[in-house]
């Protein structure tokens, strides 16, 4: 009997495992319908962000967007890192901003560059995952991906107007779409203290 009840358990969490797996998958993932860059454009302050593997800003991250007469998206963006284990500098980076299905605005591609030799180069998904456009926005890329279609390293950032944070509401509406992108429990907090 006891042999039973285990062999059921393990079929349970088997199938509790490939049903989570699947709500992982990457290209499931919602993102902000009718995405309008316009009401996007403007400063915005990170409050909490998920890194990727590798080099990342740090803290004191801010992106600033805006919109060119042909309705690209580009934006400037300044954050403090830490370069050989020692050195705390503030960096500034550039983006430009393509999207390649216009059925879908809110996936976009973004081309991206430190302006300085020590900063990396490359290029990313940057996905608008949610944004009330006038308070918070989730902001979410995948860098890479596994055999079953979920995210390897990934990042997201919870960008706010203000720098002092959001209030409680937004907050909980926030946590629930980080569950949706899998990244519940990954996040830290951003500090903006001015330093850049």
């Amino acid at each position: 009997m006891d042999f039973h009840m285990l062999a059921l358990v393990v079929v349970l969490l088997a199938g509790l495992e490939q049903s989570w797996a699947a709500s992982c998958v990457v290209d499931s993932f919602n993102v902000k319908e009718d995405f309008d860059p316009k009401r996007y454009a403007g400063k915005w302050y990170a409050l909490q962000k998920k890194d990727p593997e590798g080099l990342f800003l740090q803290d004191n991250i801010s992106a600033e967007y805006t919109i060119g007469d042909d309705g690209s998206m580009v934006a400037s963006s300044k954050g403090r890192v830490t370069l050989f284990g020692f050195w705390v500098v503030c960096a500034d980076m550039a983006a430009q901003y393509t999207v390649p299905d216009s059925a879908n605005p809110g996936k976009m591609f973004m081309n991206y560059q430190g302006l300085a030799s020590y900063l990396s180069s490359g290029g990313d998904n940057y996905w608008v995952i949610d944004t009330d456009y006038d308070n918070y926005a989730i902001t979410y890329a995948c860098r890479t991906l596994k055999d079953d279609g979920s995210c390897e390293d990934g990042y997201s950032l919870i960008f706010s107007r203000n720098p002092r944070g959001l209030p409680p509401a937004i907050q909980r509406s926030i946590r629930a779409k980080q569950e949706e992108i899998c990244m519940a429990g990954q996040f830290e907090p951003v500090l903006q203290s001015g330093a850049c």
